[in-house]
C-alpha cells in the first residue's frame, strides 16, 4: 500500500506542507520523526557535559539533556508554525547541533559554561540576522561548499566517538582505556544498529541507532555497568531556569559561535532545499530559506538563555520526508510537542544520563560517520574538475591538519588558536573563499 493510500490522501496533498492528516495517522508519523533524531539530539549535551567535567548522571548533565529536548521542540514549533516571517513553515525538525561541538569543547575547557552560553545567545542573535539576508547569497553556497562543510563536521567529530568507545577521555593513558569491556559494548551498538537499519522495516529501520543504543544499554545493565542511584532523586516535572550557568561575554566564545552560525546557516540551506526537492519536487523559495534560517537563530538564542545548546535543522529528518513522501508540517508539530513534554520530565534525562560512555561511543561512531556520508552525497552533484578537486583538497587538508596538530599554532593568540584548531572553521572559510575567487574552468559541464 502506498503512503497516499495509507493516509487517504491525494498525491497533491502529500506534497502540500499545509495539509493535515487525521490525528491518529499524524501522531505516529510525528513520533517517527522524533525517533529518527532522538539520540542525535541529546548526544551533544552529554559531550559538552563531559568536557565541562560533569559526571554521568549528575544533575548538570541531566539538566542539559532535558534542555536539549525542550528547546529542540520549541525551535521545531517555530519552524512548523512560524512567528510572522520567522520559520520555514515546512516539516523541518530542529535539534542540538553537532557542528558547534569542535568549538564548544575548547570554550568550555578554557573559559567555562557561563562563557559558552553567553556565546550561544549572541551567536543565536547573529544567526537570526543572517537569515534576513541569506536568500541573496544562495548562489555562493553550491553543493561543493555545503558538502565540504558537512564532511568537515563529521571528520572533526569522529575522534570523539573513538575516545568514548574506548572508555572516555578520563581513562585515556590508563590501563582501563581500550579494554574489551568498553569496545565490546560499542561493537554491540554498531552491529545491532546495522541489523535494524538493513533488516528492519518501518520504524525499526528509522530508529536503528536508538535500538542499537538500547541493546548496548541492556548488555551493560546485565554486566552491572549501569547505576540508577541518581534517577530516584530526579524530579517528575521541572521548568527550565533562565541563566542556570550564568552569562559571560568571552570574545573567543562569541566569535566562535558567530562563525559557526554561518556554518549552521549553510547546513540549513541544504536541508531546506533537500526537503522541498525530496518531498515536493521543487526548489525552496527565498522566503522558506530566510524564514528557516531565522528560526535557527531564534531557537538557539532562546535555548541559550535557559541552558540549551545551539540547534539546527536535522539532516536525517530530511531523508525521512523523502522516504515517506509526506510534506505536512503539522506532522512534525506533533513530534515537537512530544519532545517538549519529555524534556519537562527530568527523570527522562536522568535515565538517559545513566548510559555508559562506551555505549554512547558506539552510537556516535555511527552518527558521525553518517554525517560524513551525507557530505559525500552532497558532493555527488559536483563536476570534479581540477578547480573543484583543489578546493576540496586544500579546505580539508588545512582544516583537519590544524585540528590534528594544534601545536603548529602555538605562537598565535589564544582566541585565534581556539578558533583555528577546531578544524571546521578554517575548512569552511577556505571552501567559501576559494569557491568565490577561483575562476570556473571553461570545460565545466555543470555548476559546482
Amino acid at each position: 500500500m502506498s503512503e497516499a493510500q495509507h493516509l487517504g490522501a491525494t498525491p497533491e496533498q502529500l506534497r502540500d506542507p499545509d495539509w493535515t492528516p487525521s490525528i491518529e495517522k499524524a501522531v505516529p508519523l510525528g513520533i517517527q520523526h522524533v525517533l529518527a533524531m532522538f539520540v542525535s539530539n541529546f548526544t551533544p549535551s552529554i559531550i559538552v557535559s563531559l568536557a565541562a567535567g560533569y559526571a554521568f548522571g549528575s544533575p548538570d548533565m541531566v539538566y542539559l539533556v532535558q534542555m536539549a529536548m525542550v528547546f529542540s521542540g520549541v525551535a521545531t514549533l517555530i519552524q512548523t508554525v512560524s512567528i510572522g516571517p520567522v520559520g520555514a513553515r515546512l516539516p523541518v525538525v530542529q535539534g542540538t547541533s553537532f557542528a558547534f561541538i569542535p568549538v564548544m569543547i575548547p570554550v568550555v575547557k578554557t573559559a567555562g559554561m557561563a562563557a559558552l552560553f553567553g556565546g550561544v545567545v549572541i551567536g543565536g542573535i547573529f544567526h537570526f540576522l543572517i537569515g534576513t539576508v541569506i536568500g541573496r547569497f544562495r548562489n555562493a553556497l553550491p553543493p561543493l561548499v555545503t558538502g565540504i562543510v558537512v564532511i568537515s563536521i563529521g571528520l572533526a567529530l569522529i575522534p570523539v566517538g573513538i575516545q568514548y568507545a574506548a572508555g572516555g577521555v578520563p581513562l585515556m593513558g590508563k590501563p582501563e582505556f581500550g579494554t574489551l569491556q568498553h569496545w565490546g559494548l560499542a561493537i554491540v551498538v554498531i552491529l545491532v544498529t546495522l541489523a535494524a537499519k538493513f533488516f528492519g522495516k518501518g520504524m525499526v529501520s528509522t530508529a536503528g541507532v536508538l535500538i542499537g543504543l538500547l541493546a548496548g544499554y541492556l548488555v551493560a545493565l546485565a554486566f552491572g555497568m549501569v547505576s540508577f542511584a541518581r534517577v530516584g532523586g530526579a524530579e517528575w516535572f521541572a521548568l527550565p531556569q533562565p541563566f542556570s550557568y550564568g552569562f559571560e561575554f568571552n570574545i573567543a566564545a562569541v566569535i566562535g559561535m558567530c562563525l559557526m552560525a554561518i556554518v549552521s546557516a549553510i547546513e540549513t540551506v541544504g536541508d531546506i532545499s533537500g526537503i522541498t526537492k525530496g518531498g515536493a519536487g521543487r526548489e525552496a523559495t527565498d522566503r522558506e530559506i530566510g524564514g528557516g534560517t531565522m528560526a535557527d537563530g531564534l531557537g538557539t538564542a532562546i535555548a541559550g538563555v535557559f541552558g540549551g545548546l545551539p540547534n539546527t535543522s536535522f539532516s536525517q529528518n530530511v531523508g525521512l520526508v523523502s522516504m515517506t513522501g509526506v510534506m505536512s508540517r503539522h506532522v512534525v508539530t506533533y513530534g515537537a510537542i512530544f519532545l517538549i513534554v519529555a524534556g519537562l520530565v527530568p527523570k527522562v534525562g536522568a535515565v538517559i544520563s545513566t548510559m555508559p560512555i562506551a555505549v554512547l561511543g558506539g552510537g556516535v561512531i555511527v552518527m558521525f560517520g553518517m554525517v560524513v556520508s551525507a557530505g559525500i552525497n552532497m558532493l555527488s552533484d559536483v563536476h570534479w574538475n581540477r578547480r573543484n578537486m583543489l578546493i576540496l583538497a586544500i579546505s580539508l587538508s588545512v582544516g583537519l591538519g590544524l585540528q590534528a596538530v594544534p601545536e603548529s599554532l602555538q605562537h598565535l593568540p589564544a582566541t585565534l588558536k581556539v578558533l583555528l584548531t577546531s578544524g571546521l572553521l578554517p575548512a569552511t572559510t577556505l571552501a567559501v573563499v576559494l569557491n568565490l575567487v577561483l575562476p570556473a574552468e571553461a570545460t565545466d559541464a555543470k555548476a559546482a
